[in-house]
């Protein structure tokens, strides 16, 4: 059995808030240039230059990619031979999540009451989701979620006679309905199977996936590399003005369901699609 302190776990997610907000991952920053080396309309590529300038002035300068600097997703898979110590998990988190976001100027945006309202004032609690896995370790990813894409986000309980068309309808009528509010280039997580609650959560671990990643199963990579095509042939392009960019990458992930029901859920992320993972 391997101790970890509640206090090593708060310091990773103070320091993950501050780099997941200023610096986009890799594959994120190498789809888009792809994207505007194979875009063609002008105002496109003008848009994706600007965008490209932002992460860059982001990354050198250490500040936030995008003034939403979002509720703090933390996702956490702990070794099931871990022994957390010196105080309670979720408070752990949420301590890392004010720390971080004072720390590093980001933007408080979490109220207290949905109806209410209410600043919280250090964009607490966070969104905690936790999964036991075999091991001695605790893997922290963090993955600020802004509103303007998750405000598009959409699920659908389907009668399995819906099929696979009913699949790529709906995928498209959310991408289609969304336009340029989730400001495009975005990345398109679904989540297919489970409950109600559990085809969400595959949608949002979705989008902690490289863009450049396929899922495993290779009719679903198929499908992944079909429903990006269809997006883009949409011509809603970056920030709404036209083009072939829509979105950079459509992520699937599944999970057994009930004979009776075929849950799907999309759950849009911006271009700034931020995530930072570390292993303690």
């Amino acid at each position: 059995m391997r101790e970890i302190a509640a206090s090593q776990i708060t310091e990773t997610v103070e320091r993950l808030c501050i780099q997941a907000n200023n610096h986009l991952p890799q594959d994120v920053k190498e789809a888009i240039c792809r994207c505007r080396r194979e875009e063609d309309w002008e105002t496109a590529q003008g848009v994706l230059d600007r965008i490209i300038e932002n992460f860059e002035i982001a990354d050198e300068q250490e500040v936030p990619i995008c003034q939403d600097t979002g509720m703090a997703c933390v996702f956490l898979e702990i070794g099931q031979d871990v022994h957390i110590t010196g105080g309670d998990l979720a408070a752990a988190v949420d301590e890392g999540v004010r720390r971080g976001y004072e720390k590093g100027y980001l933007r408080k945006s979490v109220v207290k009451d949905p109806i209410r309202r209410g600043n919280t004032g250090d964009n607490t609690p966070a969104m905690l989701y936790t999964e036991i896995v075999p091991g001695e370790q605790i893997k922290v990813t963090v993955g600020p979620k802004g509103f303007g894409s998750e405000n598009m986000s959409a699920i659908r309980m389907f009668k399995p006679s819906a099929g696979l068309q009913g699949i790529k309808d709906f995928i498209l009528e959310t991408v289609e309905t969304a336009g340029p509010n989730p400001c495009p280039p975005m990345v398109v997580g679904v989540g297919i199977g489970g409950t109600f609650d559990k085809a969400a959560l595959l949608a949002k671990k979705a989008l902690m996936r490289p863009v450049d990643s396929e899922n495993p199963d290779p009719y679903y990579a198929d499908l992944e590399k079909e429903m990006l095509d269809k997006i883009n042939r949409l011509g809603i392009g970056p920030q709404g003005f036209g083009g072939k960019t829509t979105a950079i990458g459509v992520n699937i992930e599944t999970l057994p369901t009930h004979i009776a029901g075929m849950p799907c859920a999309v759950n849009i992320n911006c271009h700034v699609t931020r995530h930072k993972t570390e292993v303690i």
